[in-house]
């Protein structure tokens, strides 16, 4: 059995994100081959990925939403265009071989209101062979390489995700990092002002660089699937003595870092994060 299947995708809900991207599109693709431990697509689709075949379809009801649509500009998603999260449930990079993604490309490069985003784990040097104008936004998730091999394995190594920043600005497209999941653990700042030292290190193209920071919310879900199959993982993301419960708009229970908490840590990684790499401007944290 494939664990890769195409279907015609049958609803076209677009949401309202306001972080991210000013929206999030209806989903080219559902799944991740990838298996991080903190991903929450997978608490509902543990394995395998669908494909939908009708993507002129779903480019129609981009473009029919983004004609009426009124959303004031600029605002932190953009100065100009109306931003669409075309990959929130699978990771657009790893996956565009199963997608047209030169037609999803070419319908934001040439839309007039209309920008494209996806958050990626992946280095796909096959995209560096389209220019999108700065049409597409790719986002770069970032952590310390050794959470990287416990929490998102097999994905690409957070030093080359770094080292193609530079390629994808010059090959025309916005690029922009994900601080996401940010998890708390002994010695985790001291991680980061390394994570921020290859920055400065290896990026050139400083001022084009801005920043997501989200901290961890895990699942009770998803915390049984680890136990299952990579119990390590839960060291370091269910800390019940550090988190409260929240319930999720899209239905189960979270849990995040407790508040009094939290507070702290954003503090204390804004610090560090503006001391290290000041050029890093922060779109939002939370």
């Amino acid at each position: 059995m494939s664990i890769v299947k195409k279907q015609n995708r049958r609803t076209f809900t677009i949401r309202p994100s306001g972080r991210s991207t000013d929206f999030i599109s209806p989903s080219f693709g559902h799944g991740c081959l990838y298996n991080c431990s903190y991903c929450y697509m997978k608490r509902n689709k543990p394995y395998g990925l669908s494909v939908a075949k009708n993507t002129e379809a779903i480019l129609t009801s981009i473009n029919n939403h983004v004609t009426f649509d009124d959303t004031i500009k600029p605002n932190q998603t953009h100065s100009e265009y109306i931003t669409y999260d075309i990959s929130c449930n699978e990771d657009f990079a790893l996956h565009a071989k199963y997608h047209e993604w030169e037609k999803i490309f070419t319908f934001f490069k040439d839309h007039p209101k209309a920008m494209g985003s996806f958050a990626t784990k992946y280095v796909n040097n096959q995209l560096l062979n389209f220019n999108p104008e700065e049409k597409i936004r790719i986002r770069y998730s970032l952590m310390p390489q050794n959470k990287a091999d416990i929490h998102e394995p097999c994905t690409t190594k957070i030093i080359d995700r770094i080292k193609s920043i530079d390629k994808f600005i010059e090959a025309g497209y916005d690029v922009h990092v994900n601080f996401s999941p940010i998890i708390v653990y002994k010695n985790w700042l001291s991680d980061y002002s390394r994570l921020f030292d290859l920055m400065n290190k290896h990026i050139q193209h400083k001022k084009n660089v801005l920043a997501e920071c989200i901290f961890l919310t895990h699942n009770f879900k998803r915390h049984k699937l680890n136990l299952k199959y990579n119990p390590l993982t839960e060291i370091d993301i269910w800390v019940p003595h550090m988190q409260e419960e929240k319930e999720s708009e899209y239905g189960g229970t979270n849990v995040r870092y407790k508040r009094n908490f939290k507070y702290t840590y954003i503090k204390e990684f804004k610090h560090l994060h503006n001391s290290k790499i000041p050029w890093n401007k922060i779109r939002y944290i939370f």
